[in-house]
């Protein structure tokens, strides 16, 4: 028997028969709880929650608070992620109560609290229009926490939303942002966004930068045409006037909070500009840095559109069935337990379980597939999925504001709003080099004039170009549009990364680890012969086999049951059962203790002779197949044997990582060498690590990151999660509907499809290319527009050229990541190709 999980026997013995765990895929139970929720999953009577750790401040605190709760009874599954100070806990609320949790992590020094959720109810949530600078969003957001009444103010630059702990009328916040310049509103209850264009004549922004640029066009023309210096310059005094407005309005905003943004920089130049008598140049500024500021904005829109179209997949009205007529109501007031009527083409406003009809539902929006799944009673269906064809019945198991699409859109979010390790660089640098270049204009305005007797107005000139240059736009931006960019495509293409870091991470790899079975097979083994001892027929021992594994959900217990049922025979009631990790497990059957595990277990702790069974294991490990033993101590039942079948597209992702250039590409399991390394020629893997228990696979991750550094492991995400921990970045496979493996894994993949990791890789990489540009580009900027300075060839409109022009290139960069892997989406709609399908047989 191959177990595959690190937890106690005590809380083994709740969950399962001791085979390899893998198989104990969290994403098979469709009802998890939602985030904070308490609601028990169907059939196992198990309860999942998310819960949140306070004062975690060490990742050894985090593994012992893991380790305290593993070992509470009834417990199945404790995961603490110590970056978010989130538990994911599963457990028998029959065994254990909920403030015993609370109780043992008190013991501990820490406190328990709920999560605030997809809806942030933790103040007021404010949607925020028009801002197209992270530099600035800082501002925004330091000089906001200043204010009276604000506890807290957490700006997301990449969602545009503002969390907001206020004592105060919200009101006033509203105002104060607006007083910035920027737009903001009350965020509706559930994933609505505000709705926003930047080119809209709604929008004051664009209506003063397009009369700025007419007044700087006919100011320009009247010059041509022979008016006087005052007539042109009073022309000019106008297209500064209304181009400028927003922009003094925001500078004088950050002022009074002794902030230096481009606003008040940009301010300055363009005052002094009109002071020294060049008002042409001076509307020149203010027009090209308000419409710079329009088109970036328009861009970084783009970037917010693809989670917007997420949350506007899900509709705004469901049609339910009260009180024995079918009527209409506003999403929000669908409750859990009502039943939902979604007829042919309609989307599905509510995660739940069918209970009545069939029908193909294309879960593209929440899965990335591009096939539908045919969806039956007691299937799960989630929000923002389409109906194809049928009439289904569905039972609401979560309320809209916590379906699986809320979850998605809300952990989207944050990953946008969280800081690569490359951001983090680039913050810290531009916190130094904006207040140096500042010191640097003032002394250029001074020097020359007071130390060289140099005229005034020259140097004076010049020192307001390099104000203009000394804002770090280009290079603050250079890296949040990337990975904003690159999470919004992964979550169209159904793989959760959870953060720029891991972004970062994935694309860095040299080396990948596999669990087999779910990840690279299918995860659903069947019983492919039984080898009875001398004396014995092959009824006894399935039936004894039978009774040992009938309370287990394990896929190999499953595969024993299953085959037992097809022949008819009734497993006895097994007592006392126990898992044995990385052993087996045993049961008392008919008043005997029955054990059923691993041939090694079977012969060194049982005392069984397996020698007459030789031949039969042999004959198993050639053909891929695994096997246990059925016994007693001492007593010798037979032998059970497994086939599980490979993935169909295992082989070519394990040739696409190839190619994306990460090698080696090894397979851990606690599988026999033999069955191991025939799954591994097949699939083309160039190490395979067989009979691991789970510490086993920690430490063979642990030995690949000493041998090449960045190292990811994929498996199941929770009966992995030790080596996925261990590992430079974890990714679970297949974990839509499972609240638990969201949280904990790096990145997640909704769907089963291994040829996604590839994917992921080659985003990854991409990104963390695009990102070194970005910044390379900006800096090179920076320096030719100083190194112009000196000479007095830069001039003021060059200067904002250069910087808006710069933020731009960089965002257009990073927006191309929204588009990478296109064509690969595009064929995915449209089916396999003719070569897939005679592949897949189809």
């Amino acid at each position: 028997m191959h177990h595959q999980d690190d937890r106690s026997e005590q809380a083994e013995a709740t969950c399962g028969c001791g085979h390899d765990h893998t198989q104990h895929r969290i994403h098979d139970n469709p009802h998890a709880d939602p985030p904070g929720g308490g609601r028990p999953t169907r059939g196992r009577g198990l309860r999942q929650e998310r819960l949140v750790i306070q004062g975690l401040h060490c990742a050894d605190c985090a593994a012992k608070v893991e380790k305290t709760l593993t070992r509470l009874p009834g417990v199945t599954l404790a995961a603490v992620n110590f970056a978010t100070s989130a538990l994911s806990i599963e457990y028998d609320p029959a065994v254990l109560k909920r403030g015993e949790i609370g109780r043992a992590v008190g013991q501990l020094g820490y406190g328990v609290a709920q999560p605030a959720g997809p809806r942030a109810a933790r103040g007021s949530v404010l949607r925020l229009t028009g801002l197209d600078c992270p530099d600035c969003a800082a501002k925004l957001e330091k000089s906001l926490r200043s204010r009276p009444g604000v506890k807290r103010a957490d700006l997301n630059f990449a969602a545009s939303k503002l969390v907001i702990e206020h004592s105060g009328p919200v009101e006033e916040v509203i105002a104060a942002v607006r007083a910035a310049g920027y737009g903001a509103e009350l965020a509706a209850p559930g994933p609505t966004p505000v709705a926003w264009s930047p080119f809209s004549a709604a929008d004051p922004k664009f209506v003063l930068t397009a009369l700025s640029g007419v007044a700087l066009l006919a100011g320009i023309i009247a010059g041509r045409t022979g008016l006087g210096r005052s007539g042109q310059a009073a022309i000019f005094a106008v297209a500064l006037a209304t181009g400028g407005y927003t922009v003094a309005r925001a500078g004088l905003f950050s002022l009074r909070h002794l902030v230096l943004d481009m606003n008040v920089l940009v301010t300055i130049a363009a005052l002094g500009a009109a002071a020294i008598d060049r008002w042409e140049e001076a509307a020149t500024v203010v027009f090209l840095f308000s419409f710079g500021n329009l088109l970036e904005a328009y861009s970084l829109d783009r970037t917010r559109r693809s989670i917007r179209n997420l949350m506007q997949s899900a509709p705004q009205a469901a049609v339910v069935r009260r009180e024995g007529r079918e009527v209409t109501v506003p999403v929000e007031e669908v409750g859990e337990g009502e039943t939902l009527i979604v007829r042919p083409g309609d989307r599905l406003a509510a995660d739940g379980v069918v209970v009545a009809g069939a029908s193909p539902v294309n879960q593209a929006m929440i899965t990335g597939e591009s096939l539908s799944v045919v969806k039956e009673k007691g299937a799960a269906v989630y929000a923002g999925t389409i109906n194809e064809d049928g009439y289904l019945e569905v039972q609401v198991t979560a309320k809209a504001a916590d379906s699986t699409l809320a979850r998605i859109v809300h952990l989207v979010e944050e990953a946008q709003g969280q800081r690569a390790p490359t951001q983090q660089f680039v913050d810290t640098f531009a916190r130094y080099y904006t207040p140096i270049v500042i010191g640097l204009a003032v002394a250029v305005a001074v020097l020359p004039s007071l130390v060289l007797r140099q005229p005034f107005t020259p140097w004076f000139y010049r020192s307001l170009a390099l104000l203009v240059v000394s804002c770090p736009c280009a290079l603050v931006v250079s890296t949040p549009v990337s990975i904003v960019s690159a999470i919004g495509n992964a979550a169209r293409s159904g793989i959760m990364i959870k953060g720029g870091v891991h972004l970062e991470a994935i694309g860095k790899i040299r080396s990948i680890a596999l669990d087999k079975t779910g990840t690279l097979t299918l995860g659903r083994p069947q019983v492919a012969g039984v080898v009875p001892a001398s004396g014995r027929g092959e009824e006894e021992v399935l039936r004894a086999a039978a009774g040992v594994e009938a309370r287990s959900e394990h896929a190999l217990a499953r595969a024993i049951v299953e085959a037992a049922g097809r022949q008819g025979i009734a497993p006895p009631a097994g007592e006392n059962f126990v898992a044995l990790p990385g052993r087996g497990a045993k049961a008392k059957v008919d008043g005997v203790n029955v054990y059923v595990g691993r041939p090694e277990f079977a012969r060194d702790q049982l005392g069984l002779d397996l020698s007459g069974f030789r031949e039969a294991l042999e004959a198993a490990r050639g053909k891929g197949r695994t096997a246990v033993v059925v016994g007693t101590k001492g007593f010798l039942l037979g032998l059970i044997t497994f086939t599980d079948t490979p993935r169909p597209e295992a082989a070519a992702a394990v040739a696409d990582l190839k190619r994306a250039g990460v090698r080696p590409v090894v397979m851990l399991t606690g599988d026999a060498e033999g069955a191991a390394a025939l799954i591994g020629r097949r699939l083309g893997l160039d190490e395979v690590r067989a009979g691991l228990l789970p510490e086993d696979k920690v430490a063979a991750v642990r030995r690949l990151m000493a041998d090449y550094g960045q190292v990811a492991m994929v498996g199941d995400g929770i009966n992995d999660a030790p080596a996925l921990a261990a590992a430079s970045v974890g990714v679970a496979m297949g974990v839509v509907g499972s609240d638990a493996a969201l949280e904990t894994a790096d990145i997640a993949l909704m769907a089963d499809d291994l040829t996604r990791v590839a994917y992921a890789v080659r985003l990854g990489r991409r990104t963390v290319a695009t990102v070194r540009e970005n910044i390379i580009f900006s800096l090179l900027v920076k320096v030719a527009a100083l190194a112009l300075i000196f000479p007095g060839w830069l001039t003021l409109w060059l200067a904002v050229m250069s910087d808006v022009g710069a933020s731009l290139v960089v965002t257009l960069n990073g927006l191309r990541l929204l588009s990478f892997g296109g064509s690969r989406r595009a064929a995915q709609a449209a089916g396999p190709s003719p070569a897939e399908a005679i592949q897949t047989g189809s």
